[in-house]
């Protein structure tokens, strides 16, 4: 079985773990991220992560948690497969000899190349995500976002696809994707090659315990969040933006504004979620991605 074929494999594994684990704190993230700023005297519509989650099952039961993951799910082995076939082969094209192990600066490399390769699946893919996560924050504010409601993932690529510019609106909010998804990767796939190493006690990390990969994997996957998470905030308001009355013109008018408005900490709305979601779900990722790769010879 080629290397290719074991990444594409592993990483869907991986990823389909990291969906099954992470997707409710992700939902969390999203509305807290995209909730309108409430106006002088008036009380957000969720007053942290906690009451977050408690009006999303009292409104939509405990399947309201998992909205929107549809699209993932229907992606989720594109996506981990283009993540970890790229850093795979960019892992081949930088080993001196076949065989030999990477340095932690060369493992950067890598993940900055898969994060670059992935932002094109990653973007369409969150953009149909948010747009249902975010859809029940809205409700009921009078925001224009809302005012045509989605039937599910396939809805909002229809809907997009007609009236926001063809295939460029799906494509909405590309570029702090990249800005999350390049950096965020050559931070996670270094931290999780440095930790490996030093749980192993040198290159050789063929024998680390499942214990070990589940510690790296998991701080691995919160050094992405702690790195890059004001990207991921100027993403989410960007791609539920209302296209035809937009209160952003770009990424660097969001963070003027969102600066202005809630200072900086508007920058962080749900960081404490996606820091839950994230090394739970990274740590399931890296796991089932080295038992896969390895049962596979």
């Amino acid at each position: 079985m080629g290397d290719v074929a074991k990444d594409l494999t592993a990483g869907t594994v991986g990823g389909a773990a990291q969906l099954v684990c992470g997707h409710p704190f992700d939902t969390i993230k999203v509305k807290l991220q995209s909730q309108p700023t409430p106006l002088p005297g008036q009380l957000p519509k969720y007053a942290g992560a906690f009451d977050a989650v408690r009006q999303t099952i009292a409104a939509e039961g405990a399947g309201g948690l998992y909205k929107g993951m549809g699209a993932p799910l229907a992606t989720v082995a594109a996506f981990n497969a283009v993540l970890f076939t790229v850093r795979g082969q960019m892992e081949s094209l930088l080993r001196s000899h076949p065989g030999a192990s990477l340095t932690v600066s060369q493992q950067f490399v890598c993940g900055a190349g898969a994060g670059f390769a992935v932002s094109f699946l990653a973007c369409p893919t969150e953009l149909i995500k948010c747009r249902l996560q975010a859809q029940s924050a809205l409700a009921g504010t009078g925001a224009a976002a809302v005012a045509v409601k989605y039937g599910g993932p396939m809805d909002v690529a229809r809907q997009v696809l007609r009236s926001e510019g063809g295939v460029r609106g799906l494509f909405k909010g590309l570029i702090p994707t990249m800005g999350r998804e390049i950096p965020g990767n050559a931070i996670m796939f270094g931290v999780y090659e440095a930790l490996k190493q030093r749980f192993a006690g040198g290159t050789d990390t063929s024998g680390l315990s499942r214990g070990s990969l589940i510690v790296a994997g998991g701080l691995a996957g919160g050094s992405f969040w702690f790195l890059v998470y004001p990207t991921d905030v100027i993403k989410s308001v960007l791609q539920v933006d209302d296209h035809k009355n937009p209160k952003f013109s770009g990424s660097l008018d969001a963070f003027r504004k969102i600066k202005s408005s809630e200072g900086f900490k508007g920058l962080y709305k749900g960081f404490g979620p996606a820091m839950g979601r994230s090394i739970p779900a990274n740590a399931a990722c890296f796991l089932a991605y080295e038992m896969t790769r390895s049962a596979l010879g």
